[in-house]
């Protein structure tokens, strides 16, 4: 056997050492690769199931677009607002029945991890739309019937009692622009958000769907909240 047939030889016997090489380090690259994996069910896998596109003009918004505030649209009687104070807040009083919360406490806040007192009328505890109105109202409520409006203004899986302080600063901010200060709430935060852009088909800018991506990396099995209030209102709400 010539030298030149020997070494054609050679390099035959190697190559599937050298394919078994390289398959054996891209397996071991991507095993190492950083990253969240978002698992089934989870807000972080949901996110990619939002729309994505530019926030529209505040043109034509105004509150009352979405109905009366704190509308009764479960028909048991209550205003929205007591029945989240009563579902949030801790050692409840009532005036008058059990509808009228009087005081209570929310212990912690989520927002500030603080303990933060409800005495009404002179209270320290807002009622925060996760995802404010004016936020959906550019990011496709202003195209909506005024039934589904109103059912947002007053889903529970949208609302949620926090320190009025921290609620007036963020205003109308997304992900990409407001978080809480308490860092250790973010993931739910941010979840809930998710939860209710999929609900109502908010879209999201582009921005906000990378803070959200970066927020829920760090917790990749947070569960997408769930509710189960419908998204249209009964027909006896009416909005402008």
């Amino acid at each position: 056997m010539n030298r030149r047939t020997l070494a054609a030889l050679l390099a035959l016997a190697a190559v599937p050492a050298l394919v078994t090489g390289c398959e054996s380090g891209d397996d071991k690259a991507a095993d190492g690769a950083p990253g969240a994996t978002a698992g089934a069910g989870s807000a972080l896998a949901a996110v990619d199931t939002l729309t994505v596109k530019g926030r529209a003009p505040k043109t034509g918004y105004d509150r009352a677009r979405f109905g009366t505030a704190w509308a009764d649209t479960d028909s048991n009687r209550c205003p929205t607002r007591d029945d989240i104070l009563k579902r949030d807040l801790k050692d409840v009083t009532y005036e008058g029945g059990e509808c009228r919360v009087a005081s209570g406490k929310l212990a912690p806040d989520p927002y500030t991890g603080r303990e933060v007192t409800f005495r009404r009328g002179r209270s320290q505890v807002d009622i925060d739309h996760l995802v404010a109105l004016s936020d959906a109202w550019q990011k496709g409520a202003f195209q909506w019937e005024p039934s589904k409006r109103i059912a947002f203004a007053n889903d529970p899986l949208n609302l949620l009692a926090v320190d009025a302080g921290p609620n007036r600063g963020k205003g109308d901010g997304d992900t990409a622009t407001w978080l809480p200060p308490n860092k250790g709430y973010r993931c739910a935060y941010v979840a809930g958000q998710v939860a209710v852009k999929k609900k109502y088909g908010v879209w999201v800018t582009g921005a906000e769907r990378d803070a959200m991506k970066k927020v829920l990396a760090s917790c990749p099995e947070e569960e997408l909240p769930a509710g189960d209030a419908p998204t249209t209102a009964p027909g006896r709400f009416h909005a402008r």
